[in-house]
């Protein structure tokens, strides 16, 4: 089994029984909902609580439930360059705010990154007269590159 089986067979699974990734996250519990549906979606570990109410939900077999544990290997995108609208969208942000986010985050914290270790996301909706928004807020430790 790999991950990326394991991967499909939950989403088969989720449609199967015609859950929502709210009623997911609200049962598998005990993080943020992108981190939760990041780990079912392979790119996260699951805790062993959390692996066991997940394999219940979603009918795994022992193994299963164990590589909902293990360190993934990450990255789900299968080409360079993503093909996918949405998370084109995304790759086009950083097309052309990329240098844009660098300058403004170096001149108020210096040469340096931000995390995507230590990392807090939201997704909310933002109701507004011309249609819902996507409202996405990213937090990420800072952390300098170091002389020696």
């Amino acid at each position: 089994m790999t991950r990326a089986n394991l991967t499909q067979k939950i989403l088969s699974t989720k449609r199967r029984k015609g859950l929502s990734w709210k009623q997911i996250v609200s049962e598998i519990g005990g993080g943020s909902a992108v981190y939760v549906t990041a780990a079912v979606m392979g790119q996260m570990k699951l805790r062993p609580e959390q692996a066991e109410r997940a394999a219940a939900m979603f009918d795994l077999a022992e193994e299963e439930k164990l590589l909902l544990q293990e360190v993934p290997y990450r990255g789900s995108l299968p080409t360079a360059v993503p093909t996918d609208p949405l998370i084109y969208r995304f790759y086009e942000l950083v097309q052309v705010y990329g240098t844009t986010w660098k300058e403004l985050i170096q001149e108020e914290f210096g040469d340096g990154i931000m995390s995507a270790i230590d990392f807090d996301m939201m997704i909310d909706r933002q109701p507004d007269q011309k249609g819902d928004r996507v409202k996405i807020s990213m937090s990420g430790k800072f952390l300098p590159y170091k002389e020696y």
